[in-house]
This record gives C-alpha cells, sequence and structure tokens, in this order.
C-alpha cells in the first residue's frame, strides 16, 4: 500500500482509527479473493495520493476480521464507510469509478 495515509485495519485499530476527528476515513471491507475489491485497491490508493492530509483510507480485511464485518452489517464487498467525527456519513457498495469516490469525499470535505 501507498502513502501514509493507507492503513491496515483490525480489530485493534479500528475504533481509534474511524474515530479520527479531523479527518474523513474511508474503510475499506474487502478481501485477497475479490476482483473488484483487488479493482478498487489502485484507485483508491490515486484517492489517497489526491487528499493526503484530509483523507485516511483503511483496509479492513473481512477474512481477516469477521466480528467487525458482521457488527458493521457488511454483506456485500467491497463497501466502503466513510466516517467523519467517527460517524459513519456514507456507504458505497460495489465497484466504483475514481471519479464517483472522489466525488463522495469532496461532499464532506
Amino acid at each position: 500500500m501507498a502513502g501514509e495515509n493507507m492503513i491496515v485495519l483490525n480489530e485493534n485499530n479500528y475504533s481509534e482509527v474511524t474515530g479520527t476527528p479531523d479527518k474523513l476515513v474511508l474503510v475499506d471491507f474487502w478481501a485477497t479473493w475479490c476482483g473488484p475489491c483487488r479493482a478498487i485497491g489502485p484507485i483508491l490508493e490515486k484517492l489517497a495520493g489526491e487528499y493526503p492530509e484530509q483523507v485516511v483510507i483503511g483496509k479492513l480485511n473481512v477474512d481477516e476480521n469477521r466480528a467487525l464485518t458482521e457488527s458493521h452489517g457488511i454483506q456485500s464487498i467491497p463497501t466502503i464507510l466513510l466516517y467523519k467525527g467517527g460517524q459513519i456519513k456514507d456507504t458505497l457498495v460495489g465497484a466504483r469509478q475514481f471519479a464517483d469516490y472522489k466525488s463522495v469525499v469532496d461532499q464532506y470535505l
């Protein structure tokens, strides 16, 4: 993963990272076997590069973090949850184009 604002999330750091008060946090629920998940990886890296100071992108592997996945009601992947001020503000299900993710981020900045 590229950039300091791309973080691997797990049970230990999820609450701390998603509660970051001064940044938007996008959490990517994904799996290694998921083709669309792998397809949006470079898109999310590009997004992280566009907003190095304002946005954190967290990658959460659903196979390694089943409890978090279930507690957030994730039923299909990729799913992106957008947090602002520790609260979920938006949910994007399925692979999207860069412009779609950028538009949602711009809406909350």
